[in-house]
C-alpha cells in the first residue's frame, strides 16, 4: 500500500479494497443484517428519499465542517460506532480505531464486545472516547465497568438498548459463522432483562454523561429525557437486530421533535457518503455515527484507510455545504431538503455505483 490519498480517490475504491482483503465470511458478517435484511435496505432507502433544496449567490468562502459532541470538538460531525469484534476487520481492533480517530480529529465509541479491552483501547490514543456496554451482569458489575471507564478517561458511557435478544443474521447462519464472543457468552439474561430501572440507577449513581443507543420512537425519546439521559442515539443496529423496522432517517425527525433540546441526538444506519451526513444535520441530528464504512477503511488499509475514509467524507461534506449555500453546520435546517423518490433500489452498498456487480456481494 502506498499513499492512501493517491490510492483511494473515492470511497468506492476503499469498499472494493476491503472486499478484496476480507474473507467471504468476514465480508458477510460486516455487510449482513437480520433475516430478510429489510431494515438495512430501508436505512439506505430513507436517505435516498431526501433531496436537497440549494440556495445560491452566497459567499462560500471558508466553509467550516467542524462540530462538537458533548462539548468535545470534532473535525466533522462524524463519530465512529461501537462495533463488535472490530478485530475481525483489522488486527488492532479498537486500538486502531482510536488511533485513526485521534489522527483525524474524531471521537470513537468502543464496544464491550470488541478487542482490546477498555483500558488498552483508551491508552492507544489521546482523543475523546465513549465506552459502549452490553450488560452482562448486575448493578455491581455495571458499576465496576463504569468506574473502570472513568478511570481510563472515557468522556461518556453508552448503553445498547435494542438488543434484548440476539437476532437471526442469516448470512452468518448460512456461512456457519459464529463469532467466538457470542459462542462463549455468559450473562446474556442481564441484557434481556434491561429496563428503565437501570437507566434511573445510572443517572442517580454516576455523573458520567449517558447515551442510549438504539432509540427508535418518540415515545422512548420522551422517557429517556425524563430520566435525564444526555444523548439519544437513533439506531436500528444497521438493520442487524429487528427486521422490518423503519429506516433510521425516517425515525430521526420524530426523535428530534420530542427531544426538543433536552437531550442531544445521534443517528446511524446506512450512512456512506458526505451528502448522507449533511441530510442528517439538516433534519436535526447533532452528529452521525458511521459503522460499516469505517470498518471498510480499516479492512482496506488499517489506520491509514480509516483516516482516508474520514478525509473523503470531509471533502464530500464540504462540497455539499458549499453547493447548498451554507458555510457552517448550524445554518442547515429543514428548508434545505424535501421528500424525493429514490433513483435506485437500495442495498448495503448502493451508495457506491462504480462498484462492479460482483464487488457488491449483496
Amino acid at each position: 500500500m502506498g499513499d492512501p490519498s493517491e490510492d483511494f480517490l473515492n470511497l468506492h475504491e476503499i469498499a472494493k479494497a476491503a472486499r478484496a482483503n476480507l474473507s467471504h465470511d468476514h465480508w458477510d458478517y460486516l455487510m449482513g443484517a437480520a433475516e430478510s435484511e429489510t431494515t438495512m435496505k430501508r436505512n439506505r432507502q430513507a436517505l435516498d428519499s431526501i433531496a436537497f433544496r440549494p440556495r445560491v449567490l452566497r459567499d462560500m468562502t471558508g466553509v467550516d465542517c467542524s462540530s462538537t459532541l458533548l462539548g468535545h470538538p470534532m473535525r466533522i460531525p462524524v463519530a465512529l460506532a461501537p462495533i463488535g469484534s472490530l478485530e475481525t476487520f483489522e488486527a488492532g481492533g479498537g486500538a486502531t480505531a482510536s488511533r485513526g480517530a485521534a489522527e483525524f480529529g474524531s471521537i470513537n465509541f468502543h464496544s464491550s464486545t470488541s478487542s482490546p479491552g477498555l483500558e488498552e483501547t483508551a491508552a492507544a490514543a489521546d482523543n475523546p472516547k465513549v465506552f459502549n456496554l452490553y450488560v452482562r451482569g448486575d448493578h455491581a458489575w455495571v458499576d465496576d465497568i463504569v468506574r473502570r471507564a472513568v478511570d481510563a478517561g472515557y468522556v461518556a458511557f453508552s448503553l445498547t438498548v435494542d438488543s434484548a435478544v440476539y437476532s437471526r443474521r442469516e448470512r452468518d447462519l448460512a456461512n456457519r459463522f459464529i463469532k467466538e464472543w457470542r459462542a462463549g457468552a455468559t450473562g446474556l439474561e442481564y441484557q434481556t432483562g434491561l429496563s428503565w430501572d437501570l437507566v434511573k440507577w445510572f443517572k442517580d449513581t454516576h455523573d458520567m454523561p449517558l447515551i442510549l443507543k438504539g432509540i427508535a420512537t418518540a415515545e422512548d425519546t420522551a422517557i429517556a429525557c425524563e430520566h435525564g439521559v444526555d444523548m439519544v442515539y437513533v439506531s436500528n443496529h444497521g438493520g442487524r437486530q429487528l427486521d422490518h423496522g423503519r429506516g433510521a432517517m425516517d425515525v430521526l425527525p420524530e426523535v428530534v421533535a420530542e427531544a426538543r433540546g433536552r437531550a442531544g441526538v445521534l443517528v446511524d444506519g446506512g450512512f456512506l457518503r458526505g451528502t448522507d451526513v449533511v441530510k442528517a444535520i439538516i433534519l436535526g441530528a447533532d452528529a452521525v455515527v458511521i459503522g460499516r464504512l469505517y470498518c471498510m477503511g480499516m479492512a482496506a488499509a488499517g489506520q491509514a484507510g480509516l483516516v482516508r475514509v474520514l478525509e473523503l467524507l470531509e471533502e464530500e461534506i464540504r462540497i455539499a455545504m458549499a453547493l447548498l449555500g451554507a458555510t457552517a453546520l448550524d445554518q442547515l435546517d429543514a428548508s434545505y431538503a424535501c421528500p424525493a423518490s429514490p433513483v435506485d433500489a437500495p442495498h448495503v452498498t448502493s451508495a457506491f455505483p462504480l462498484l462492479e456487480p460482483g464487488d457488491h456481494q449483496y
